[in-house]
């Protein structure tokens, strides 16, 4: 058990880490909206994503932080629970990276409106301006930049989403515990611990 709590910490750290350090380098070194194109359907495409999943600005930016730091102490909670009962690493593996990519979104919008000032199209940030940051404190905005434009046919284009490592490590853990292991989501809100493997 010790162990599974182990290597999820380190999961966690290392994909903050991958996170963070990729989000820093895009917000210092392009303006907002320029892009880097890797291959013909790969483009490294700097934006902002200033609401919740997928650009959606629906609610007041607070709030929105406050619930993603409220949800991610929750999973913080569900894991650790997971981890005491010994579930099965896949399962907490899944979790782990569903965790991790849930705290490095909270870290931009907690941190990143008072750390670096304004990305525009005319303008690199740089962190931490003389002259402060772009907004404050809770009120910052995503940083996204992973474009994946498969297929363009007549205006349309297939998987025309931006997103990042944190985003990437949500969506994967969520397919995956929605595919392989539903059962195994539906036993961790029981009170019995499972029969699993140690």
């Amino acid at each position: 058990m010790k162990n599974k709590g182990v290597w999820a910490t380190v999961v966690v750290l290392l994909i903050l880490l991958l996170d963070q350090v990729i989000k820093i380098w895009v917000k210092t070194h392009l303006a907002l909206y320029e892009d880097i194109e890797v291959t013909g359907w790969f483009f490294i495409r700097f934006v902002e994503n200033p609401g919740i999943a997928m650009g959606i600005d629906i609610m007041n930016k607070v709030f929105i932080t406050i619930f993603r730091v409220v949800a991610s102490g929750a999973v913080i909670y569900y894991l650790h629970q997971l981890v005491k009962r010994n579930f099965s690493w896949g399962y907490i593996f899944c979790v782990t990276l569903v965790l991790a990519g849930a705290m490095g979104n909270c870290i931009d919008c907690v941190a990143y409106g008072a750390i670096f000032n304004e990305s525009t199209p005319m303008q690199v940030a740089t962190i931490f301006p003389p002259n402060g940051g772009y907004s404050s404190w809770l009120n910052g905005k995503v940083v996204d930049m992973f474009y994946f434009p498969l297929i363009e046919w007549h205006g349309y284009v297939f998987f025309r989403y931006i997103f990042n490592v944190a985003d990437a490590a949500i969506s994967v853990g969520i397919v995956a515990i929605l595919i392989f292991y539903r059962d195994t989501l539906s036993q961790s809100f029981a009170k019995e611990s499972p029969n699993v493997e140690k």
